[in-house]
């Protein structure tokens, strides 16, 4: 039975090709479980347009206390409907989002702040964001590392998440083996071989086999061991899907 608690990811591949079945796959997004999560896929994968289906129902799962931030580095246009947000951090602010959510699951961890509603923090290209930041500024870019490392280690039972999109999640952006701190991983696309390698033991790359996955489709590991293979749905009234998330950024 779905409750409200679960996340609409997509639809299942196999049944989808195979049966011309709308099969869908959730993920419980509730502290019960680890629900920070990493969205991977080159450039034309759909990784930008299931970032933003995911933000949606996001903002719908969590209630009205919910508290969402949105670091967008390369400020695709993909976003361009948020840029007008209070808590949407552009290029040279993304910082400050993050800074914004560690202090505050640092003040629920020391008992200053007892409240738990969610704090969500979406980031897109974090990647590309941390390597520019390394080029100019290393002790910075290692000091929000290590707040990101610290929020996927700590911030489930607090209820501080990140949401994190990138082409390709290196080591060296996640110190500490922070990458595998993550319970939703999602990969789109045509993804290439060392991406699998990086999040997923060699048993579950072996059952991707054969299949070919285009624009929207790949695999969800959940929790570290459950794989599913996944088609992203379409939405029909992407209007309406942005100003869910315009609604939640500026409340």
């Amino acid at each position: 039975m779905i409750s409200s608690n679960d996340l609409l990811i997509g639809y299942d591949y196999d049944a989808w090709y195979g049966y011309g079945e709308r099969v869908p796959i959730y993920a419980d997004a509730t502290t019960r479980n680890n629900s920070h999560t990493l969205i991977c896929g080159i450039s034309g994968s759909g990784k930008s347009y299931l970032t933003n289906q995911y933000l949606a129902r996001i903002c719908l799962h969590g209630g009205e206390k919910s508290v969402l931030y949105f670091a967008d580095f390369k400020q695709d246009d993909n976003f361009s409907h948020l840029r007008k947000c209070p808590r949407y951090f552009p290029y040279d602010k993304t910082l400050e989002a993050i800074e914004e959510v560690y202090e505050i699951m640092h003040k629920r961890q020391c008992g200053e702040d007892f409240s738990r509603h969610f704090i969500t923090l979406v980031w897109d290209e974090y990647m590309a964001n941390m390597l520019a930041l390394m080029g100019s500024e290393k002790k910075r870019a290692e000091a929000v590392m290590h707040k990101v490392s610290e929020i996927l280690m700590l911030g489930r039972s607090l209820a501080v998440r990140l949401v994190i999109a990138c082409q390709r999640p290196d080591a060296s952006c996640f110190p500490t083996g922070s990458r595998l701190n993550f319970g939703i991983i999602i990969i789109v696309g045509a993804a290439l071989e060392s991406i699998y390698s990086m999040l997923m033991p060699k048993e579950l790359i072996e059952k991707v086999g054969d299949r070919q996955f285009h624009t929207g489709e790949g695999v969800m590991l959940w929790q570290g061991s459950e794989l599913r293979f996944i088609k992203i749905p379409v939405i029909r009234n992407e209007e309406r899907m942005k100003s869910i998330c315009v609604e939640a950024l500026t409340r």
